[in-house]
């Protein structure tokens, strides 16, 4: 390259504002990688296959002529571009479509494959319906357990009432030790002879709580005349057995 005359009027008309100079460069050197890469495009030797999916898409893309021994002989029975084949014309108008396999794998893997996806959305269907209905199941005993629970917890309050009242009527009727020990209400605090005569008379019996309620209140309603639920005493049986709805808390709901 020559050199630049710094006293030539060329040089002196150029625009030298700060930092001009920078960005005419930048654009340069881009213009110049834009031309190299489209250079490099036009030079790149396109591979075989390229090649061969050219060939195939423009021949696929032209209709066939009279050189072609088939066509020649559809023609000469009678067939015309843009017909459906078949003698009353109920045929095909469009060539079957080709499948062309580029892969390297065996016939049928790709249905083998497809298969196999169906397969494998099916157990994670199969999956989610079986988690779902387990959540739904857990529901459900959690619902049940709850429910038990309070009923459970209910029974021991409606239990620790039929105490209470036992002891206070049979106390009014000078009976100081009860028909069973579990049928009054045992205190906290019992000077015992040992631990072990403790433990014995704190438990009971085997019998449930429900077991324990319904023998109690049958005890207060044949002994007492009283009913828990009504939190009546009556003068007798028969007034009992006439006035109060049942020997239950479902009868008396």
């Amino acid at each position: 390259d020559e050199e630049e005359d710094y006293m030539s009027d060329l040089f002196i008309k150029q625009d030298v504002r700060p930092g001009l100079p920078m960005v005419r460069r930048v654009k340069e050197a881009i213009q110049k990688e834009e031309k190299q890469k489209e250079a490099n495009e036009k030079n790149r030797q396109k591979s075989i296959k390229e090649e061969e999916k050219e060939r195939r898409d423009l021949v696929l893309k032209s209709a066939l002529g009279n050189e072609n021994k088939g066509f020649a002989l559809l023609q000469k029975m009678g067939y015309k571009t843009g017909q459906a084949l078949g003698k009353s014309g109920e045929g095909i108008v469009e060539p079957i479509p080709l499948n062309i396999k580029t892969g390297r794998s065996g016939l049928g893997h790709e249905e083998l494959k497809k298969r196999k996806a169906e397969e494998k959305l099916e157990n994670y269907r199969q999956k989610l319906h079986m988690k779902k209905q387990a959540n739904e199941e857990a529901a459900d005993q959690f619902r049940i357990r709850f429910k038990t629970k309070q009923e459970e917890r209910k029974m021991e309050g409606d239990l620790r009432k039929s105490q209470r009242a036992c002891q206070q009527l049979d106390m009014q009727k000078d009976i100081d030790v009860p028909k069973e020990t579990w049928f009054w209400i045992e205190p906290e605090e019992e000077d015992k002879k040992d631990e072990e005569d403790k433990e014995d008379e704190c438990t009971s019996s085997d019998l449930s709580v429900s077991e324990k309620l319904h023998i109690l209140t049958a005890y207060l309603r044949e002994e007492h005349f009283y009913c828990i639920w009504c939190g009546t005493t009556y003068e007798d049986s028969e007034d009992l057995s006439s006035n109060c709805p049942g020997d239950s808390a479902a009868d008396h709901d």
